[in-house]
This record gives C-alpha cells, sequence and structure tokens, in this order.
C-alpha cells in the first residue's frame, strides 16, 4: 500500500464531520483537494471507503473499518512528534486507573493505547465498576485517578474532575425508517415507538427525565446493558433508542445500518470526565496520564 498519511488525515476528516464541505473547512482547503485524495485513497486500498447520504456523506462498512486503523496510525504519529519533542524519558512506577463501564468500553482502549506509547515502562491496574464505588476508591487513596461518566452535578466536594468529553444525544433508527427523512426528531414524535433502553453508567436518565417533563412515557421494548445489543435491535427495527454519540456506531456487529438523527429538544449532554481526590498531590504517573487525556480532549474538540 502506497497512502500518504494526508490521505489518511482527510478521510478522518470526512468521518469526523460528517460531509466533504465539514472536512474542508476544518481543514481549511478546498473541498476538490479532498475528494481527490480519498479517491485515491480509495483506489489504493481496492474499495469504497464513504458514499453520499440524505445529508452529506456517510462511511460504508469497509470505510467504518478502516477508520480505526486510521485514527490509530494518526495517534501514533502525533504521539511519536510528541515524545521526541519532550525529550525526556519516562520514569518507572504503576499507576492505578479506575474506569465506569461505558468508558471502558468507549475510551478506555484509546487512552491506554496513548498512555503506554508516551510511557512504556509504567505499569497500569485498571479497576471497572461504578461511579460510587469508584470515588469510594479515589477517596480511600485506593485508587490515583479515575475516568468516568460525571453526574449532573458535583456529589462530593473531596474529589476534582476536569471534562474530557461531552457527548449529546441522538436517535438511533434503522435504515429506511420514516423518521430517516427528518434532519432532527421531536421526542413528542416519539411518543408510540418502542424503546430500546441502555442502562450503564446512568446515561438513561436523562430521556427519562425529558419524557416525564413531556408528560409521555413511549413503550419499552428492551432493556439491556449491551451497547452492541442495541445496535442490533435497533438496526433490525426492534426499536429506536435516544444515546450520546459517544457510544454511537454506524453498523451493528451484523452489518447491519444504523441511522441516527438530531434530537429537536435540549438533553443535557453526557461529560466523560478525569477525577482525582482534591488536595492530593498526584503521583508521577497520575500526572502524566491526566496530560495523556488532556492530549486526547485537545484531539477530540479539534475533530
Amino acid at each position: 500500500m502506497a497512502f500518504s498519511l494526508r490521505q489518511v488525515r482527510y478521510f478522518v476528516a470526512i468521518a469526523e464531520t460528517g460531509s466533504i464541505s465539514g472536512a474542508a473547512r476544518h481543514l481549511s482547503i478546498s473541498q476538490s483537494t479532498i475528494t481527490e485524495a480519498v479517491q485515491e485513497l480509495e483506489q489504493d486500498l481496492g474499495f469504497k471507503l464513504v458514499e453520499r447520504a440524505t445529508y452529506g456523506m456517510s462511511l460504508t462498512l469497509k470505510g467504518y473499518q478502516f477508520l480505526r486503523h486510521a485514527e490509530k496510525i494518526l495517534a501514533e504519529v502525533s504521539n511519536a512528534r510528541r515524545v521526541l519533542s519532550e525529550g525526556t524519558a519516562p520514569s518507572e512506577g504503576r499507576l492505578n486507573l479506575g474506569v465506569t463501564p461505558l468508558v471502558a468500553s468507549y475510551i478506555l482502549a484509546d487512552l491506554l493505547a496513548r498512555f503506554r506509547r508516551a510511557f512504556p515502562l509504567l505499569e497500569v491496574s485498571v479497576v471497572e465498576d461504578g461511579r460510587d464505588y469508584l470515588e469510594h476508591l479515589l477517596i480511600g487513596g485506593e485508587l490515583d485517578i479515575a475516568v468516568m461518566v460525571l453526574p449532573p452535578r458535583p456529589t462530593l466536594l473531596s474529589l476534582e474532575a476536569e471534562i474530557v468529553e461531552a457527548s449529546r444525544y441522538r436517535l438511533w433508527l434503522p435504515l429506511g425508517h420514516r423518521f430517516a427523512q427528518a434532519a432532527e426528531v421531536s421526542l413528542r414524535d416519539l411518543a408510540e415507538e418502542p424503546q430500546i433502553l441502555l442502562a450503564i453508567d446512568e446515561i438513561d436518565e436523562a430521556p427519562k427525565h425529558a419524557w416525564q417533563q413531556l408528560g409521555l412515557r413511549p413503550p419499552t421494548a428492551f432493556r439491556t446493558r449491551s451497547v452492541e445489543a442495541v445496535r442490533s435491535l435497533v438496526a433490525t427495527g426492534a426499536g429506536l433508542a435516544v444515546l450520546p454519540d459517544l457510544t454511537y456506531r454506524p453498523w451493528s456487529l451484523e452489518g447491519d445500518k444504523i441511522e441516527a438523527r438530531r434530537i429537536q429538544e435540549d438533553l443535557p449532554a453526557v461529560s466523560v470526565g478525569v477525577v482525582w481526590r482534591r488536595g492530593s498531590r498526584l503521583s508521577p504517573a497520575a500526572s502524566q496520564f491526566l496530560s495523556v487525556v488532556q492530549t486526547y480532549r485537545t484531539h477530540r474538540q479539534r475533530a
């Protein structure tokens, strides 16, 4: 393969912005330059990566699979530049890290990969559990730092948090659903639609509260702690789901397409944050992990 970093970067920009025009604005280059580069990339790989959708561009199944590798390629290059520019050798030590289930599924792998590339001599021990228990371990000094879905309001003054990512809610629906013709959908329109609920990290609380405020109670088709189960059920038409963008992927494990549309109502975003005990001095390992998290946040904000 002879594709270039430039082509990979342009492809990722299309995936992140959802359109060639959005990628062009983000990269401050012409649309024709991006189009040509991605077409060359597709020719080199031997398969289509993007296709026109009702609103902008969408990834093909092969495109979605390649995106994971493309993001890793760009992350490796970015980390290599950062480590080489710092010119400092990483220290030895151990990091005791806590994560909530949603973080473990969607953010942890990327954070750990970045951390281990930058500080290969540091040992990492990870505990996955609910927010309440992780807060208990942080206060007790059994964890150095944790990455978790934050509550809408701070619950413990003894902990300090820094937001890593804020993820808005969208409606998931199967290919060909009548709501797929709209750019956005009101929760009122979903009153009679069976819902697939994801009961993990309390992310079902915001939609539930919104339904109550509207005086609506849509039927529940299924309640699960598995995001993959939600994808499969939505993709096959068993129901719709209102979930944060953090968990969205356009394909189920079976290869069925999943659409996503904006919600008209202003649901509070799901915030993921890095948390540590207030007033305590972060260990060298925790400080280094925090620097990696901040780099990750900067990358996500530019996306």
